[in-house]
C-alpha cells in the first residue's frame, strides 16, 4: 500500500516554476467534489491571492494532461481550467474547508510539502559538494600531470644522453 505522503507526492507538480496541486486532487484528498472545493474557494476569493492560487492556461492543462497521462475527458470532462494551488493555498483551504477530513489532510500535504523542500535543499547541498569535489580532482590531476611531465622529460633526457662509460678491463692494444 502506497503511504498517504507517497500518494500526495504523486498529486504535486511543477507548474510556472512552483510546486502546486490541482483542484481535483484536492478535491479526491478530501472527498469532496472539485466542483464544491471550486465554490467554497470562490466564494472566499481574498484568502486566495495569485501567489495562493492561480487557474492553468489551455496549454498548461494539455502539457500536464500529456506528461500525466489524463485522458482528454471529452466525454463529460472539464467545462473550466483547473485550478493550481501553491503550498500556501493549500493551507488557506484549512480555513476555508473546516471539515476534520480537511484539516487532517492538510496535515499530510503540508508535512510532504515540506518533505520535498527538504530534499530540494539536500540536492542542492550535494550539487555544491559534487561542484567543489570536482575543482578538487582537476587541481589534483593537473598537479599530478605536471609532476608525471617532469618525470617523462626527466626520463627523456636519460635516454637521450646516456652517461659516457669507462671501459674495464684491458685494452688489445694498449700504448705504453
Amino acid at each position: 500500500m502506497v503511504s498517504k505522503l507517497a500518494q500526495i507526492q504523486g498529486m504535486i507538480y511543477e507548474i510556472r516554476g512552483q510546486k502546486v496541486m490541482l483542484d481535483s486532487d484536492l478535491a479526491a484528498l478530501y472527498e469532496v467534489e472539485t466542483s464544491n472545493l471550486n465554490k467554497a474557494v470562490k466564494r472566499n476569493l481574498e484568502r486566495f491571492p495569485d501567489d495562493f492560487m492561480f487557474q492553468l492556461t489551455q496549454k498548461e492543462w494539455e502539457n500536464l494532461r500529456f506528461q500525466i497521462g489524463i485522458s482528454s475527458g471529452k466525454h463529460g470532462g472539464r467545462r473550466f481550467m483547473p485550478y493550481a494551488f501553491t503550498e500556501q493555498g493549500v493551507a488557506m483551504l484549512a480555513t476555508v474547508l473546516s471539515s476534520p477530513k480537511a484539516v487532517a489532510v492538510n496535515i499530510n500535504v503540508m508535512r510532504t510539502f515540506v518533505k520535498l523542500r527538504q530534499y530540494v535543499l539536500s540536492q542542492n547541498g550535494a550539487d555544491s559538494q559534487i561542484a567543489e569535489l570536482r575543482k578538487l580532482l582537476m587541481l589534483y590531476i593537473e598537479k599530478n600531470d605536471k609532476r608525471v611531465n617532469e618525470i617523462i622529460i626527466a626520463l627523456n633526457n636519460l635516454v637521450e644522453s646516456s652517461p659516457k662509460t669507462k671501459t674495464i678491463g684491458f685494452r688489445a692494444n694498449s700504448e705504453k
